[in-house]
Formats: C-alpha cells, sequence, structure tokens
C-alpha cells in the first residue's frame, strides 16, 4: 500500500473530526453527522482500486 494513500486518509480523517467538533459545538449536529458521512464515503472511494488488486490477489494466490 502506497504511503500518500494512507496520509491522504489521515488528512481527510482529521479534517472531518476539525468539522464535526466545530459543527458539534455550534448546534447543527445534522451537518456534522452529514461531514462524517461524507468522510466515509469519499474514503471508501478512494479506497475502491485498492479492494479490486486486493480481490484479484485472492482469486489468483487460491485459483477462484
Amino acid at each position: 500500500m502506497e504511503i500518500e494513500l494512507i496520509l491522504k486518509i489521515a488528512a481527510i480523517g482529521m479534517i472531518v473530526a476539525l468539522l464535526n467538533t466545530v459543527l458539534s459545538r455550534s448546534g447543527r449536529e445534522e451537518y456534522a453527522m452529514l461531514t462524517v458521512l461524507a468522510g466515509i464515503a469519499l474514503i471508501a472511494v478512494m479506497l475502491l482500486p485498492q479492494l479490486g488488486e486486493l480481490y484479484d490477489l485472492f482469486r489468483t494466490t487460491f485459483n477462484f
């Protein structure tokens, strides 16, 4: 796994955590939840190619 991907995921996590805290303390819990869901969706989209490679590795290793 590339270190760039790990750093991008960590940066997104920190930004989402900061936005979540700011929005929660200002009384906008709905927007805070939306930012968390958007962060999870963004990370999931970033990981899809890696998961595809992992699936191909398993398929070739175990001859599925």
